[in-house]
């Protein structure tokens, strides 16, 4: 199907996706009743988004579902709607919610070593003449289809599985059973670009970034007597997974969408703190509660902190291995100032040949 055949064209978010982001919206305020203000207040809370359409206005969405105007906050009688602020990180800087992070060699290194580890080769074993059949019907060359490859099968995967959501009509090679196992291989991907391969280390340089930013804020607000009360990513199913594999957590399905990770922190009646995980992928089902490997279901803030920093780095550009800048910039002046000194030389030659 074209892109023109979508109402915004490729990669947008579509009415389906306005209305499961809303309900989740209405789910959350639901949720958090008896603590979040029934009005907005920027004080309390705070909402982020990676630099793209959908999940800017997933953020949207989600914001007209948890926080329409009441009272005082009506602006307009015909439409309970306010608009609040979603604050967003920029592609070129966004080191915190997409996923995976680039411009880290060590990473790739790591890739590379994955699609050639036991580990993973006795997973996709099973699925090679499944592979050299999807080459044939996708007309894609067979090592553009390997799992970890610019995830065109995974790719090729959500599209089909988009496509079949919205009642477009899908190729007649595209049955269920195919498309079955294509949902399998997109959750080989995930896995194995996070994990399944010296998942310490991949989720140092990936997941436990997050990890780390959430940890502290969790921290912040433990510590200290600040208003704020919630806050918000709007992301991608690879973040979800980037997160939930450094945490261990990971169910092995890809997240859907409007999936929701929630951490919460709770004041016990001893005046200590603890973290609840819950995970909602259903919309008619309750959220899972998760459980930390090595902790209860109500983990201690101190113990959780504990367990989580094995996947913390405190340099995430020396463990990636990227070459110091500012090393690189001494050498290139110390260049300079060397052919400079040269060319000083030889014109200085010049003018004395020439006044001999």
């Amino acid at each position: 199907h074209k892109e023109s055949e979508w109402p915004q064209g490729f990669g947008q978010l579509t009415k389906t996706g306005m209305q499961q982001l809303f309900e989740l919206g209405q789910y959350t305020r639901e949720r958090y009743s008896n603590f979040l203000n029934s009005t907005y207040n920027r004080q309390e809370f705070y909402i982020q988004s990676t630099d793209y359409d959908r999940t800017i206005m997933s953020a949207q969405s989600y914001l007209s579902g948890l926080f329409p105007p009441t009272s005082s906050q009506i602006w307009n009688p015909d439409l309970l709607w306010q608009p609040i602020p979603v604050h967003i990180l920029q592609k070129s800087t966004d080191q915190r919610l997409h996923f995976p992070l680039p411009d880290c060699p060590r990473f790739d290194e790591l890739q590379n070593e994955t699609q050639t580890s036991n580990e993973f080769q006795n997973r996709i074993q099973p699925y090679m003449d499944f592979l050299r059949t999807m080459a044939v019907n996708t007309g894609l060359e067979l090592n553009h289809l390997k799992i970890l490859d610019n995830f065109q099968l995974w790719n090729t995967y959500d599209t089909l599985h988009c496509e079949g959501i919205h009642n477009y009509t899908l190729p007649v090679w595209a049955t269920k059973d195919v498309i079955d196992k294509m949902e399998k291989l997109a959750e080989l991907s995930l896995l194995s670009l996070f994990g399944l391969y010296k998942t310490e280390e991949k989720s140092r340089l990936q997941g436990g970034v997050l990890v780390n930013i959430i940890l502290n804020s969790i921290k912040q607000a433990a510590n200290s007597s600040k208003q704020r009360k919630m806050e918000v990513y709007s992301a991608h199913d690879t973040t979800v997974g980037a997160l939930q594999i450094a945490l261990s957590i990971f169910n092995g399905k890809l997240p859907p969408y409007a999936a929701c990770q929630f951490f919460e922190l709770y004041q016990e009646s001893s005046g200590r703190y603890s973290i609840e995980m819950h995970y909602r992928n259903d919309s008619s089902k309750d959220p899972y509660l998760l459980t930390l490997p090595g902790c209860t279901s109500s983990c201690p803030l101190e113990k959780f902190a504990q367990l989580v920093s094995p996947v913390i780095t405190e340099n995430w550009s020396k463990e990636c291995g990227k070459k110091d800048k500012m090393k690189g910039s001494v050498t290139a002046l110390y260049f300079l100032h060397k052919t400079w000194r040269q060319k000083l030389y030889q014109r200085l030659q010049r003018y004395l040949s020439h006044n001999r």
